[in-house]
């Protein structure tokens, strides 16, 4: 089963094509490129015409400044130009932009360089993928950029540093043997001459670490591991040597205060899924964790939900922003959770993290009670799938907000999320058996999660309901303002808001791309892509004109969502598998319409 792909099923496959065409194209120079170096100082301080990182900064806002697309011009945005990738499956990354020139990773190991004025590729690079790899979850989620170096990770494990003019490799270190289930699919963090990067990869039990590499060597600088082992003061969490084959694997680029010197990351639920093979609370799985980024040390954590049954990842980095509560200024780690959860935590200098709020932002029938002081949740335990035990819980195993990043405005004061409602899973379980190096290990069978998929009780499935949304929340009360509601199809759109108030997102099985006002949700703009969209849009500025730009290519869990979604539809209401393939798009608004604010 390594070569074969199935489109809805659970396994994905490096394709043969995309090996021949690694073999095929090398870096490809189109001309000389004017290339500024990305320091710690710009990381930390970007200018707005760029977008140097995963989410624009490091507080991971997913905010732009630029405010020349505004609520009256965006009716005019038209797209500059676009450009295929030429890969299928599911284009997760933001187009990264320094000094005018774009860098896009995709699926099946791909970097592109690109004059963003135009779309010219100035160099293309592929690396050459093991044929016989397979795993999970076949994408990329974006470049890192430091000095002249290009940072991407790959499924077959491994960190590639590239040259940011010519595309040639200047190293490459391999962080864990993709033979055993390792493999990476997230953005590196890049701060103060490190590479930090985490590895996917808890299905197929392994034990999930976060590691740092030396920028200019790529030699390890520290590793820490997610879940607690002997000498970890959690090691009493897990129970004889659950520990080995624990989870917590780590998918997603964590956010940084560059003042406190510390990096905050998501952590991964425990493996296998079945909680009572693995009893206690799991450390540091479905956590935030606060790491030293010297040391990579573990100054402070917050578990979001303890033992895990419901592959709750909770991997989506916490956002980082200072608020006031009740008269008190707050600096906030803020996320909204897989469990359906918004928490609020509050940082400290020296890294412990304390619980402030927590409520739900879709409906949850798991948790019974948070626990004021701690936010540690109280199960109601019909709602607990096990061995040979089988429970129905909401939300369902994608979560009230899967991987795709929330938001932050500066301006409008909201914090924006990406949700999913109504949508339910049922479950049981069995004994995982015996761990096999590569092999699923999760002690669920895999027709139960292909087909887990339910209906909340009460809805009404004869006419269109609410299934994604985007919800925007005041973290100064922590209620929610306002929510644009997609009836009949899922949400897997990361947001991107900007400057004047909007806000752009795609996610849906429309395949449209749209534009909202951010003080009321009201649609101001949409266009019909070529697939799906489900990567991180960004925006940057080249010549006094703002762009915005995204990839389109559907593939991967919201395909995996869409076809549960479509079990359950009334057949006329069925969304047609979504078309593959990858395109950047990138838009403005044309002629004067562009200089209106």
């Amino acid at each position: 089963m390594s070569r074969l792909v199935r489109a809805r099923g659970w396994l994905a496959a490096v394709a043969p094509c995309a090996v021949a065409l690694a073999l095929a194209v090398g870096p490809v120079q189109a001309g000389p490129v004017d290339y500024k170096p990305v320091t710690d100082q710009r990381l930390a301080n970007p200018e707005p015409e760029n977008w140097l990182q995963y989410r624009g900064n490091y507080q991971s806002w997913g905010y732009s400044p630029l405010d020349q697309i505004t609520a009256k011009n965006v009716t005019k945005l038209v797209p500059a130009w676009s450009l295929s990738t030429g890969v299928s499956e599911g284009h997760q990354a933001p187009p990264i932009v320094n000094n005018g020139v774009m860098f896009v990773s995709t699926p099946q190991a791909q970097v592109m360089a690109i004059n963003a004025r135009t779309g010219e590729i100035l160099w293309r690079y592929q690396k050459e993928l093991p044929p016989e790899l397979s795993q999970l979850h076949p994408t990329n989620r974006g470049v890192g950029l430091y000095g002249d170096n290009v940072y991407v990770t790959t499924t077959d494990a491994c960190v590639v540093a590239l040259g940011a003019t010519t595309g040639k490799v200047k190293w490459e270190k391999c962080v864990a043997p993709w033979q055993d289930g390792y493999y990476m699919t997230l953005s590196p963090l890049v701060a103060k001459g490190k590479i930090v990067v985490g590895v996917s990869g808890g299905e197929y039990g392994v034990r999930g670490f976060i590691t740092a590499l030396d920028s200019e060597t790529g030699n390890e600088a520290w590793k820490t591991y997610t879940v607690a082992g002997p000498g970890d003061p959690a090691a009493e969490t897990w129970k004889g040597d659950t520990w080995k084959t624990g989870g917590g694997s780590v998918w997603i680029q964590g956010s940084y205060d560059p003042a406190a010197n510390l990096a905050y990351f998501g952590t991964g639920n425990g493996g296998p899924w079945t909680p009572d093979s693995r009893p206690g609370d799991n450390l540091y799985t479905s956590s935030v964790v606060a790491l030293d980024l010297d040391s990579g040390k573990i100054k402070g954590h917050h578990q979001y939900h303890w033992n895990d049954a419901w592959d709750w990842d909770e991997v989506s980095a916490p956002v980082l922003v200072d608020i006031e509560r009740d008269g008190k200024k707050i600096p906030a780690a803020i996320h909204a959770g897989r469990n359906g959860y918004l928490w609020t935590l509050e940082r400290s200098k020296d890294g412990p993290l304390s619980f402030v709020d927590g409520k739900p932002f879709v409906y949850q029938n798991v948790f019974s009670s948070l626990d004021l002081k701690t936010g540690r949740p109280a199960y109601n335990q019909d709602k607990i799938p096990g061995i040979n035990r089988r429970a129905a819980f909401c939300p369902g195993l994608w979560g009230g907000k899967d991987w795709p990043p929330e938001a932050y405005n500066p301006k409008t004061g909201l914090f924006y999320i990406p949700s999913n409602d109504n949508l339910c899973s049922e479950l049981a379980g069995a004994q995982a058996g015996t761990r096999k190096p590569g092999e699923l290990y999760i002690g669920i069978p895999i027709d139960e999660v292909l087909n887990s998929l339910r209906l909340r009780d009460g809805v009404d499935k004869s006419k269109p309901f609410a299934i994604g949304a985007i919800q925007a929340w005041d973290p100064k009360t922590g209620k929610r303002v306002w929510q644009h509601d997609f009836p009949d199809s899922a949400n897997w759109g990361p947001l991107l808001t900007t400057g004047s108030g909007l806000i752009f997102a795609g996610g849906t099985s429309d395949r449209k791309f749209r534009a909202l006002d951010g003080t009321t949700g009201k649609v101001l703009w949409e266009t019909r892509l070529n697939s799906g969209v489900t990567g991180v849009p960004s925006s940057y500025m080249i010549d006094g004109i703002q762009y915005v730009a995204v990839q389109a290519g559907w593939g991967v869990d919201a395909e995996r969502m869409l076809a549960g979604i479509n079990a359950v539809l009334p057949e006329e209401r069925r969304v047609s598998v979504l078309p593959q393939g990858g395109v950047i798009w990138v838009f403005r608004v044309m002629g004067e319409e562009a200089a209106a604010k």
